[in-house]
């Protein structure tokens, strides 16, 4: 038996993994790479795989770096069932016909500068269409409904607790008289969150896949983001502001309204001020799910569930109001008034949320509120990482807001939780892989179990192959070089953009000079500056050339 790793091996998106027995192949989710562009790229290579030959295919989630694929695998040939939770299928098929709308329209977007510049034509990733014929693969399940595919593999899903659906995947595989048993984690949420149950533990495994995204950090309490998140509302309107929150549109947003609803209708101190503030849902994937989550109340935890029993929707409160329209989306922007804007996506990559950002970011009155996690490469990472003007939309944005991020709103478990969840194997599985996490995280979680579990980890840092009888590595195709080569000159040609404006900035000096007298020591310094720079461009223009040829 073989497992290959195609995404999610290198960062946090594109969970793909490939497990190849002696009678079948089996695909473990099938997700979109986000971030960079030379990450986003790789959405567009040849799968690593004939999309015929696999047998089935098993989603742990509907996110998209988990799932954003499959349009993608079903458009190129593959026609068999993927196996889900009920309501990852619910979600799934609204989030891949989303997804589908923005390829399109990103794709029109890039044709229409094209036409003007003379520049190729492109063709969306998969359209809305090839996501809607994709639906009729899915297969739902029950949790902890014991399901046998065919006589030699059997499938579990656990509560996984990160998103609504989200599973942890235990798949039984016979090979002549041998069963072993794979568990996929899939992505883990955090423990006592509202609305979900806590993650499921599993006993024990052969094999074990399992991600770490926050494998090398801890969270501050939700409870403590959510004070800090008033604090922060409260403050910006009493100047007059907006608070914005890029959020994501399944999971993180119904959680914000369930813990804004608690303040707005049990926190009486603050009711009256509360009481002016709207809070806007601005997107029609996150109002399509929050519907579902209402409609699957039977996986909600017991706090969530009493709530409701008392007669309270904890998905709804009276100053909530959700904007489908685009018009509706576009009035916000005109409108003054102090407010909340929750608006996807989470990573401000596509959607809403990137023109909410254009016209907020550059006002000192406004508050931007980060509360999920921001791949590299990203527009909100680098908003996160502190730099002071973004482009968006091909526009020069000053960032003048004030930026916050607020970890304890996290999906996902952080390093303690995952060692509490792994620590629950009665026995060591006989290889733990790591995936789901950037290098740091990887490395960090590994060394933490290895000192606290005396456990080895396997960390997975490019697309490769392990043969699971022999136990070793049979493969390994080197992409994260290439991602990481192409994001290298990103940076350099951002900071050439930097050393343009130092340029203009030493010659307006000059000129002044000029006018004004100036040593020539201070002329010699200016000089000195121009040569370096000189230098420095004509290396890498030598560099480039090389590269290309």
């Amino acid at each position: 038996m073989h497992i290959k790793f195609l995404g999610a091996a290198m960062s946090v998106t594109g969970s793909c993994h490939l497990i190849t027995t002696d009678k079948y192949k089996i695909l473990l989710d099938c997700g979109q790479f986000q971030g960079s562009k030379a990450l986003e790229e790789l959405n567009y290579d040849d799968f690593d795989f004939d999309p015929i030959e696999i047998d089935f295919m098993i989603l742990s989630h509907s996110h998209i770096d988990h799932s954003g694929r499959i349009p993608l695998l079903t458009k190129r040939g593959y026609t068999g069932k993927i196996y889900c939770t009920d309501a990852t299928a619910d979600l799934v098929s609204i989030m891949l016909k989303d997804s589908g709308y923005i390829h399109e329209k990103e794709a029109e977007w890039t044709n229409r500068k094209a036409e003007r510049s003379g520049g190729p034509m492109v063709e969306p990733l998969y359209t809305f269409q090839d996501a809607e014929d994709s639906e009729k693969y899915l297969e739902p399940v029950l949790y902890g409904q014991l399901l046998e595919i065919n006589p030699d593999i059997h499938l579990r899903f656990k509560d996984a607790g990160h998103i609504l659906g989200s599973s942890i995947v235990e798949l039984w595989i016979k090979e002549g008289d041998k069963i072993t048993k794979i568990v996929y984690s899939g992505d883990l949420g955090v423990s006592h969150k509202p609305i979900l149950r806590d993650p499921e533990l599993i006993s024990e495994a052969d094999y074990l896949i399992m991600e770490t995204t926050y494998g090398d950090r801890i969270h501050e309490p939700s409870s403590k983001s959510v004070e800090k998140l008033i604090d922060v509302i409260l403050k910006t309107t009493r100047r007059g502001g907006t608070v914005v929150i890029p959020s994501f549109a399944v999971g993180r947003t119904q959680e914000l309204i369930y813990e804004l609803n608690i303040y707005y209708e049990y926190h009486k101190e603050y009711r009256e001020e509360l009481d002016k503030i709207m809070v806007y849902v601005d997107s029609p994937l996150a109002t399509s799910a929050t519907e579902i989550f209402q409609r699957n109340s039977q996986v909600f935890d017991d706090e969530t569930r009493e709530y409701i029993l008392k007669g309270d929707n904890p998905l709804d409160f009276k100053n909530l109001k959700f904007t489908r329209t685009t018009e509706e989306s576009k009035q916000l922007n005109f409108d003054s008034s102090p407010k909340i804007i929750i608006s996807a996506s989470g990573m401000c990559d596509a959607g809403r949320i990137k023109h909410h950002l254009k016209h907020n970011l550059w006002n000192s009155k406004n508050s931007i509120v980060f509360v999920g996690y921001q791949a590299e490469g990203t527009l909100g990472r680098s908003i996160v990482d502190g730099d002071k003007d973004v482009s968006i939309f091909g526009e020069k944005i000053h960032i003048n807001a004030e930026i916050y991020y607020l970890d304890g709103f996290s999906g996902h478990a952080d390093r303690d939780d995952l060692l509490a969840w792994l620590s629950a194997f009665q026995n060591p599985p006989k290889r733990i892989f790591l995936v789901h996490g950037e290098e740091e995280s990887k490395d960090g979680f590994a060394a933490m179990v290895k000192h606290t579990l005396r456990y080895e980890c396997t960390v997975i840092k490019d697309v490769s192959e392990f043969s699971l009888d022999e136990d070793v590595m049979i493969g390994v195709k080197d992409i994260r070089n290439r991602v990481a080569s192409e994001e290298q000159l990103i940076k350099v040609r951002n900071h050439l953009s930097k050393i343009h404006d130092e340029i203009e900035t030493i010659i307006y000096n000059s000129q002044l000079a000029v006018n004004t007298g100036i040593t020539q020591e201070a002329v010699n310094e200016i000089n000195n500056i121009i040569l370096e720079i000189e230098k420095g461009s004509i290396r890498l223009g030598t560099a480039v050339s090389n590269r290309k040829e």
